[in-house]
């Protein structure tokens, strides 16, 4: 059996500030900053590089995809995927792309791999960064 990381809260945990404009990603009561986190990723590219992906419908199939926005999904663009309880990945960003490259035939698509150490970060509330931690560690 493997050991489990345990996460701790951190006191000063502070969420992003909320812009006009951006987007986000609700899972449940976890929503993630997304254009916050973006910008997290191309600030770093030296501690951030996507990798391959196996495209697979796994990804999506709870997802809602508005059929109009497919077309214009462009899957050279690296998709986010979460860590979001111990070895199970979500993506937060990238349904529309992971769709049109299943839907195409695409084997694989660029993503990036987050740790729960860096895409808590982005959580939108105190709450939710608190839950998410209460959740992670039940786990």
């Amino acid at each position: 059996m493997e050991n489990k990381k345990i996460l701790k809260a951190d006191k000063n945990f502070i969420p992003p500030t909320n812009d006009d404009g951006d987007e986000y990603y609700p899972n449940g009561i976890f929503e993630f900053n997304i254009t916050k986190l973006q910008e997290h990723l191309k600030n770093n590219p030296e501690k951030y590089k996507p990798e391959p992906l196996q495209v697979t419908d796994t990804y999506i199939q709870f997802s809602v995809i508005d059929e109009k926005h497919l077309p214009k999904a462009d899957t050279t663009n690296p998709i986010i995927i979460a860590e979001i309880s111990p070895g199970n990945y979500n993506i937060i960003d990238g349904h529309h792309r992971m769709a049109r490259a299943c839907r195409t035939g695409q084997k694989e698509i660029m993503a990036y791999k987050l740790d729960p150490d860096t895409h808590t970060r982005f959580l939108t509330s105190t709450r939710s960064y608190l839950k998410y931690i209460e959740y992670w560690n039940s786990k």
